[in-house]
């Protein structure tokens, strides 16, 4: 007996963006590894890679991310 069922069957407006087949899914259709969601509109996951992308460049200009400790520089 498996311990987690894989879900075959989405529910009704769950978006997901599958970076495998680069295309919008109407509940989870590829594994969760290969995919970006849940979405509440289908126009979300449209852009999930266009906000993946906004996402990093706010993470990678956040000088709180960007400290001496973070980079594994000594700090005396």
């Amino acid at each position: 007996m498996a311990l987690f069922k894989k879900r075959t069957v989405g529910k009704p407006g769950e978006w997901y963006y599958c970076l495998e087949h680069k295309k919008v899914e109407e509940g989870p259709d590829c594994p969760g590894k290969d995919r970006f969601g849940p979405y509440t509109t289908r126009a979300e996951a449209e852009h999930a890679m266009e906000t993946a992308r906004e996402r990093n460049l706010q993470w990678e200009n956040d000088p709180k991310w960007h400290d001496a400790t973070a980079r594994g520089e000594d700090e005396g």
